[in-house]
């Protein structure tokens, strides 16, 4: 089978505790590699360990997911996600951006002004990325025209790629708009049984497409209902396949190029 990278995966303890060290071995087994994803201060501490603990096919990002932000912007701590964003294993800084959707905390600490602070954040992590010179690991959910206006104050003229926006669920536009800017794109399990973006992931080129699996949340079929995890990229490689009208081995090597291309890794 030709390698396939997922890069977003949450191995965590948070999500998958004693189970995680099995789903890694399955998926390395198979030549998948994985980029596993922080949301916090703890999970993005675990993924930099876990990148370290193997010495190849696991990457790591740190960041503050924006459901995890507090009652205020000082509780993103820039020193702490810096340091860890200095490890050689550290290839984007994320999840971060905004979710006008999911604001759970926000609302558990009765806070008005969420989608103020979540931009306040936001732009600190791409401030972060900057003085690293490492992507964005982008999330966003219903709040496209904010995150547009904000990145197009604040991602200009960038050497490299300024990352990654996954999971897109955004519309044509936007995904219009964020391609001209030289993001790239990310599609998961809910390709396998949801036709609402077969015609953004047509016009998408194809070297802006990555994958991945978003472990352990929406597992593709055949597995619905069933925990995720980077394995079943296999899945969602094959539906881009057939969205995209090209084989199963030209999704995994241009995907596989394109995350070279993206997070400047050697593999």
């Amino acid at each position: 089978m030709p390698k396939i990278i997922d890069v977003h995966t949450h191995l965590g303890s948070q999500f998958f505790g004693d189970y995680r060290n099995k789903a890694l071995k399955r998926a390395l087994d198979n030549k998948i590699f994985v980029i596993n994803v922080g949301v916090d201060k703890k999970s993005s501490q675990e993924a930099v360990e876990i990148a370290n603990q193997n010495s190849f096919g696991v990457w790591a990002t740190v960041g503050q997911h924006p459901t995890e932000n507090n009652s205020s912007a000082g509780e993103f701590n820039y020193d702490f996600y810096k340091n860890l964003a200095l490890e050689e294993k550290v290839v984007a800084i994320g999840e971060c951006g905004l979710d006008y959707y999911h604001n759970q905390a926000s609302k558990k600490l009765k806070v008005e002004n969420y989608k103020e602070i979540q931009k306040e954040i936001f732009i600190k992590h791409i401030e972060l990325a900057k003085e690293v010179n490492k992507p964005l690991m982008i999330h966003c959910r219903e709040a496209f025209d904010d995150l547009i206006i904000i990145l197009k104050s604040y991602v200009i003229n960038s050497k490299f790629s300024p990352g990654v926006i996954h999971f897109f669920t955004g519309t044509l536009d936007n995904a219009k708009k964020l391609l001209e800017m030289g993001f790239y794109f990310t599609f998961g399990g809910l390709i396998t049984f949801n036709r609402s973006f077969d015609e953004i992931i047509k016009f998408l080129p194809l070297d802006k497409i990555l994958l991945e699996t978003d472990a352990p949340f929406v597992a593709p079929i055949p597995y619905r209902g069933q925990k995720n995890e980077p394995f079943y990229i296999i899945e969602i490689a094959k539906k881009m396949a057939e969205i995209k009208g090209v084989s199963f081995k030209d999704i995994c090597d241009q995907t596989t190029e394109n995350v070279r291309v993206v997070f400047r890794l050697k593999i």
